[in-house]
């Protein structure tokens, strides 16, 4: 990938994004390999939703993303919601073993 000062017109700033979209897409889709995975060690529905461990997460993401430059507030809401579809998904799971 080109760093964006090295794109020398909007046709490959596209380029870059497309590709860097992809590349967050492909860690999602592992991120949701793991979650499925912990379903296999949880041993209640309580410890599939696991409210603290849900709260420190995304107070670690805020973090994060205050040190990457990105509003926190925007970074909380995507993984709140993209958690809360994967709890979904897990549930899913651990009720199907």
């Amino acid at each position: 990938m080109k760093n964006p000062d090295e794109c020398a017109n909007l046709h490959e700033v596209r380029e870059e994004i497309d590709i860097n979209d992809r590349e967050v897409i492909d860690a999602l889709s592992k991120r949701f390999q793991y979650v499925i995975a912990a379903a296999r060690f949880k041993t209640s529905e309580a410890s599939v939703r696991a409210p603290d461990r849900f709260y420190a997460m995304l107070q670690q993401r805020r973090e994060w993303a205050k040190e990457s430059g990105l509003n926190p507030d925007v970074v909380e809401n995507l993984y709140r919601d993209l958690v809360n579809h994967f709890i979904d998904e897990e549930l899913k799971h651990y009720k199907s073993e």
